[in-house]
């Protein structure tokens, strides 16, 4: 005999249905929407420099001596803040069984605390609108660009800083304020923070939502016009964006998702990678001076200090370290129609910080000039596949900024590049083909998609919502 049916309070079935089909179907829409209620795009570049001369923003270089609250601590030498929350830099040493290089040391950022990255959306007209902030962070080209609505780690919204309270927080923390949308943890940089994860949430407002100047309503077509520009979208709004549902058109692929999900967990289960920290000053092959931590070699990136004003933040000033790196990195996926269906080749990538072995990611993810004194067979595969791509096959191309937060005029060309044609990689090779559709799958259960491969999928996505380029 079957158990009774659990009962609510009135009376009725207490069951409710495991998905909503609606949510992705909603998202759509506002993809479709190429102009909004509150905000023309073609106005949002006015608006942001208007929001720049309302508030004061300098950024400057500054000696490790003058950072104001960091110190390098005795005995390790790692750089940590004086209240003992924030991120602190310090040393690791990784070896792995795979790749050209299998041992190496090297600084990493060290934030253990799990932050929020939150977009609250509202329907205007029938249609979803994200609101978007114009936020200011040190390590951005242009300082402002567009993010999501929350964007703070613990020390922030917990005001560690003793600043003001973190804007709209409250309808991701409260239940009563707005329903979850999308709620998952996703890794940071992998190679540049040591098991980073943020929460990436997007939550539907209940009720009014306050105004304020340095906040807009957009349409998710709007945002999508403005992932084709250069520095406008940020990276953490990217990263949440890539985890929206979207309806699957095709509802086919060249491996089934137990397959590729199988594939991933093979690699992640006879990958040997490990990393361990180790103080700061006893990382080899870099050297600490007065004002940047630096490889012998001068490659990959440096650690600096900065100086910081922002009238519009929680606090308007403070000091902090920053990782610089050293050239415009390159991120990319190959894409290929299989009997009518679009696929991205992905790799199964290991990275020194992520917390499992390996994550998919893009077709590409390397910097040029860090590799420039390699011969040919020594360059990450594909490499100079995409930087010789002719412009027939690149269907997607622009400049992002990386977290700005953390990492100092960092920025990668993403490209979407039309590959040659050719059959699915052996059985035993590190790169599959999937569609967007089971990437989107994947990122809704956390630490499958790495940041670059999100953004990527965010970019893919706005191609196809305006029908731009595609092969």
């Amino acid at each position: 005999m079957s158990p009774p049916l659990a009962t609510s309070r009135a009376g009725g079935s207490a069951l409710r249905p495991r998905l909503d089909p609606a949510i992705a179907a909603r998202f759509a829409a506002s993809a479709a929407t190429a102009e909004g209620a509150d905000l023309r795009t073609e106005d949002v570049a006015g608006w942001l420099a208007e929001r720049a001369r309302a508030h004061r923003f300098r950024v400057d270089r500054v000696p490790f001596a003058e950072l104001d609250g960091w110190s390098f601590e005795e005995g390790t030498g790692n750089l940590r803040h004086r209240s003992g929350g924030f991120f602190s830099v310090e040393g690791v040493r990784v070896s792995k069984d795979t790749g050209l290089y299998r041992e190496w040391q090297q600084p990493i950022i060290c934030q253990p605390e799990v932050g929020i990255l939150g977009i609250l959306v509202k329907e205007f007209d029938g249609v979803l609108h994200c609101l978007m902030q114009a936020k200011m962070e040190p390590g951005n080209v242009n300082l402002l660009q567009l993010s999501p609505t929350v964007q703070a780690t613990r020390s922030n919204y917990r005001r560690v800083h003793k600043g003001a309270s973190v804007k709209y927080l409250d309808f991701f923390t409260d239940p009563g304020r707005a329903r979850v949308l999308v709620d998952s943890m996703q890794s940071e940089h992998g190679s540049w923070f040591y098991r980073k994860s943020n929460r990436n949430i997007i939550v539907e407002a209940l009720g009014d939502v306050p105004a304020d100047d340095d906040y807009r309503w957009l349409t998710f077509g709007q945002v999508a016009e403005l992932l084709h520009r250069d520095n406008v979208i940020n990276m953490d709004f990217r990263t949440v964006l890539a985890c929206a549902p979207l309806p699957d058109a095709d509802g086919a692929a060249l491996h089934a998702d137990a397959e590729l999900r199988s594939w991933i967990t093979e690699a992640r289960s006879r990958r040997e990678v490990r990393s361990e920290l180790l103080p700061l000053d006893h990382v080899d092959g870099w050297k600490r001076g007065e004002r940047s931590i630096d490889h012998e070699a001068g490659r990959y990136f440096s650690v600096v200090g900065v100086s910081v004003e922002a009238g519009n933040r929680e606090v308007t000033g403070w000091s902090q370290p920053l990782l610089k790196p050293h050239g415009l990195g390159i991120t990319a996926f190959l894409t290929r129609r299989f009997d009518g269906v679009l696929h991205v080749l992905t790799h199964a990538r290991a990275e020194a910080g992520l917390q499992s072995p390996a994550e998919f990611s893009p077709t590409v993810q390397s910097t040029p000039s860090n590799h420039a004194h390699h011969p040919p067979e020594d360059r990450p595969p594909f490499l100079d596949e995409v930087l010789a791509a002719e412009p027939g096959r690149v269907w997607y191309e622009a400049v992002h900024s990386e977290e700005g937060g953390r990492f100092l005029d960092a920025e990668s060309r993403y490209l979407l590049v039309h590959a040659d044609e050719g059959g699915d990689p052996p059985p035993d090779s590190e790169y599959r083909w999937v569609t967007p559709a089971q990437l989107t799958s994947l990122v809704q259960y956390g630490h499958y998609v790495n940041v670059e491969a999100r953004t990527l999928l965010a970019c893919l996505n706005a191609a196809i919502a305006l029908g731009k380029g595609t092969p």
